[in-house]
Formats: C-alpha cells, structure tokens, sequence
C-alpha cells in the first residue's frame, strides 16, 4: 500500500502540474502557431501544406505541461524535445503534430501506439481517435502515464507495460499504429496487427546512423507501401526481439 502511495504521490508532484489562471495558454497558442508553420515548410516532404484541423485542435487543447517533469514546464510549450526521465524524451511538438497528421486518424478509429513515455502522444491521439492502445517498455514511465491520462479523463486510451515490438494482438486490427521509437525495421506483428487500408508511422534506423520517419501503408490487398518523409531522431526501440 505504502509502494502505491509513493508512486502516485511523487508522479502528481512531478509530472501533474496544474495550471493557474490559464498562465500556459498563451504559450500553448504560440506553440499550435509555431509547428503549424513547421507543417508548411516541410510540404514538400510530407506531401500535406498544413495540418488537418483535427491535430491542430487537439494539439491547442491538450496540457503538455501536465506531461513532462515539473520542473520542465516552463520549457513545456517550447516546440522542441524534452527530458521525462530513465532516458527518454517527449517528442518535438511538430513531430508529434505530424506523425498524427500522417495517420489520418478519424472519429472512432481504433489506434495503437508503441512507446508510451509520458503519455502526450497517447492523449493528442485520444482527442481524435475512439480507442487508443498504448505499450511503454519501461514501467516505471508506463505506469505513470496510464495514471496520469486516467486521472486527466481519458477514458479512451488503454495503457500496458510490455515490449511494443509484438503490439497488443488481442485488441487487434487497428486503423492505425503508431512507433515513438526507432527500429531497424517494420515489425512484423504490427504489419499484421494494421487493418487492410491502415497508415502506420515509425522512424527506421539505428541510434548513431540517420533515421528517417517512414509512412507504411497496408493496401486491401495485404501488400504494404512505404514512403520516406523526412529525417529525425528518437531513442531506440528496445525489447527481446
């Protein structure tokens, strides 16, 4: 009971920041303005001259200083990476923006995410999607965000600590999937857990090599597409694979 307590009480004090008096929603709008003008520049890369307005009003509402460390949220609304502890990161606003964009996640879809970290993602995907499925391989962090996405209301999104590279098969097909982490390759359980007509996002390379975001499509057929969109950097995808 005693373990219980310490975890909740020290993931409120560290990572459930309340605002007062709105003093980040000002800071929230120049970040929504920021990536939506990072959106614009990289259109020749991604193919789209601006964010559907789905991602765009769920980036706006969405608290990120609700999910990094206290003591980073005055850098919350930077539109840039940030630390969240055992060495990982919460993505670059844009990034997290795009790789939404790139899914076209729509009303009552059923999306999965590898790599829970502090839950951001998972809750930018819960304002569009039905359901989200979440995986995070390293407890501790896994465990503070299902706490935390479930105490923030969101009934929608399903958390689980485990190896993402297997996905979470008996939720499965999902219209989308989406990998917060880099591999050397597509899984393939996630390829067969993506429905026929599904996007799935995920950054391809090692962790000292360039890496670059790819867009996997599964056709009704069963055969898959790729398509590379621009270079980035993420910390690796790890498990037993």
């Amino acid at each position: 009971m005693k373990r219980h307590f310490a975890l909740g009480a020290f993931f409120f004090f560290c990572f459930a920041f309340p605002s007062r008096g709105g003093e980040f929603d000002a800071p929230r709008r120049k970040m929504v303005a920021e990536v939506q003008r990072d959106a614009a520049g990289a259109a020749s890369s991604t193919g789209s001259p601006a964010l559907g307005p789905g991602v765009v009003a769920a980036l706006g509402k969405v608290e990120r200083h609700r999910f990094v460390p206290a003591g980073m949220a005055a850098f919350a609304y930077y539109n840039r990476p940030l630390p969240i502890g055992h060495g990982q990161t919460i993505s670059q606003p844009f990034i997290v923006a795009l790789m939404t964009d790139l899914m076209k996640v729509k009303a009552g879809d059923k999306v999965l995410e590898i790599g829970t970290g502090s839950g951001y993602q998972a809750a930018i995907l819960a304002e569009i999607a039905g359901q989200v499925y979440s995986i995070e391989i390293i407890e501790p962090l896994g465990k503070q965000a299902g706490y935390l996405l479930k105490s923030l209301g969101y009934s929608n999104v399903e958390t689980r600590v485990g190896d993402g590279y297997y996905g979470w098969p008996e939720a499965a097909p999902f219209d989308a999937i989406m990998v917060t982490a880099a591999a050397s390759h597509v899984p393939p359980p996630l390829i067969k857990q993506l429905k026929p007509g599904g996007h799935m996002v995920i950054p391809l390379g090692s962790q000292f090599m360039v890496q670059y975001l790819m867009l996997v499509e599964k056709q009704q057929d069963g055969s898959v597409t790729n398509r590379q969109i621009l270079p980035v950097r993420f910390v690796p995808l790890t498990g037993g694979h």
